[in-house]
C-alpha cells in the first residue's frame, strides 16, 4: 500500500486513507463501521470478550454482524479456535479460562472475518512462550501465504524480528 511510513503520514495528513481501493474518509458513520468490520481485525491487549458469551461465541459476533449465516460463522469459528489450540474450549465463558485462552479467542476474533489488515498490541503478552511462538508463527503463516497485514505494537523482540517492515519508538518517536 505504502512504500514507507513517510507516505502513510502525508496521506493521513492531507486527510486521505485508501485501503484495497477504498477511500476511507468519504465513508459515513455506518459505512465505515461495515468497512471496520470487514477489512480490520482487532486483537487488544486485555482481550475485550463479553463475558456473557462463551468462547465460540465471542468468535462468531463480528461475522455475524457482516451478515454471515450461524452455520457459517460456527464453522469457521470452530477452525480457528481449533487452530489455536481451543477446540475443547469452545463453550467456556471467559472466566472460566486463563489469560493466554482468552488472548487467543480474540486472536480467532479479529481472523473470523479474514480482513486484509490485523492490528494488534501485544498479541502475545499473556501467552507462554509455546503458545506465543505458535500465534507468532500463525501470523507470519497468515501473512505470507493469505496477504493479510499485521501492524502489530509489541515489546516481544522475537516478534518484532520476524516482521517484514520493523519500525521502533522511544518517547513517543519513531527512530
Amino acid at each position: 500500500i505504502y512504500d514507507n511510513i513517510f507516505d502513510y503520514i502525508k496521506d493521513i495528513q492531507s486527510g486521505s486513507l485508501s485501503i484495497n481501493g477504498q477511500e476511507i474518509s468519504q465513508l459515513n458513520k455506518k459505512d465505515l463501521a461495515l468497512f471496520r468490520n470487514k477489512e480490520i481485525g482487532f486483537v487488544f491487549q486485555f482481550h475485550n470478550l463479553l463475558t456473557e458469551f462463551t468462547a465460540l461465541e465471542n468468535v462468531c459476533l463480528p461475522a455475524l454482524i457482516a451478515g454471515n449465516s450461524k452455520k457459517e460463522a460456527e464453522k469457521k469459528a470452530l477452525e480457528l479456535l481449533t487452530l489455536l489450540g481451543l477446540k475443547e474450549r469452545l463453550q467456556h465463558k471467559p472466566d472460566e479460562l486463563s489469560g493466554g485462552e482468552q488472548q487467543r479467542v480474540a486472536v480467532a476474533r479479529a481472523l473470523i472475518n479474514s480482513p486484509s489488515i490485523i492490528l494488534a498490541d501485544e498479541p502475545s503478552g499473556n501467552l507462554d512462550s509455546n503458545n506465543a511462538n505458535d500465534l507468532h508463527q500463525l501470523f507470519s503463516h497468515l501473512n505470507k501465504e493469505l496477504g493479510q497485514t499485521f501492524i502489530v505494537i509489541t515489546h516481544n523482540k522475537k516478534l518484532a524480528n520476524i516482521a517484514n517492515r520493523k519500525l521502533e519508538m522511544k518517547d513517543g518517536k519513531i527512530i
